[in-house]
């Protein structure tokens, strides 16, 4: 690339974000070669988009950080990091226990929760998630009660006064929730308010409540915080996740588990 044509570092930033936004990860090597300049620059380039909460660092790479501006579809959710999401679903559906009453979130993840659980036995599953309640509609022994509210098109869950309004009315035995980024300072975080208010309704009605996320959750922050760690009973999410780093977590109250 000639030095008339050369981007400045603003316009490749605004290209890596771009890029890792619709496909969900970038790399070094391809964006060197993409972008015509040398890792170091993109290396750096990916430095300064992390200092500023828009992507987050891997080996080689870097992938997007959701925001209040940006949240990836549950389509593409179903496409991305799925066999360590099905053995982290799992595991976390094994954690039923006794429970008569269960909320799953919405999201992926929290999909898979909803197909893992035992058909075996009676349970009401309360749910914002059109995809969860279709999952389990037809499922023997389970009662899928569905909020009402206004349907997010990315997501298809209900959020608003409706919806939480209904699940203020519950005492659930169990909450199975998700996020969009968890860490140790600020919690568990998701981009849009109206959807962060009906998390933070679920985990008030619940007596014990499971985080079910993979690695690239932990250490992202998005716009808005809806509970501390320590409302946590349990944290389930993979090997992927350094010891370390799952164990600086247990010391704020949950369990972690890492499948």
């Amino acid at each position: 690339m000639t030095a008339n044509t050369a981007k400045t570092a603003e316009e490749r930033q605004r290209e890596i974000v771009r890029a890792a936004r619709a496909t969900g990860s970038v790399d070094v090597t391809e964006l060197a070669v993409e972008l015509g300049v040398a890792k170091e620059t993109v290396r750096r380039d990916l430095r300064a988009l992390e200092d500023h909460g828009l992507v987050r660092r891997t080996h080689g790479g870097a992938y997007p950080v959701e925001s209040a501006g940006f949240e990836t579809t549950l389509e593409f959710r179903a496409t991305s990091h799925v066999p360590e999401k099905r053995r982290i679903a799992a595991a976390a559906a094994e954690l039923l226990g006794d429970a008569e009453t269960v909320f799953v979130d919405e999201g992926f993840t929290p999909q898979l929760i909803a197909e893992a659980l035992p058909r075996d036995r009676p349970l009401t599953v309360v749910t914002a998630s059109l995809p969860v309640a279709g999952a389990l509609a037809e499922a023997g022994g389970i009662s899928v009660l569905l909020l009402g509210g206004r349907v997010r098109s990315g997501t298809l869950a209900t959020v608003d006064h409706w919806t939480t309004k209904m699940l203020a009315g519950f005492v659930i035995d169990l909450a199975f929730i998700g996020a969009n980024g968890i860490s140790r300072e600020h919690g568990l975080t998701t981009p849009d308010p109206a959807v962060s208010e009906v998390k933070a309704q679920a985990i008030r009605a619940a007596r014990r409540t499971v985080f079910a996320g993979v690695h690239t959750k932990f250490g992202a922050v998005s716009f808005c915080r809806f509970a501390e760690i320590g409302a946590l009973e349990t944290i389930v999410t993979s090997t992927l996740l350094p010891s370390a780093e799952a164990h600086r977590y247990s010391l704020l109250g949950p369990q972690v588990i890492r499948v």
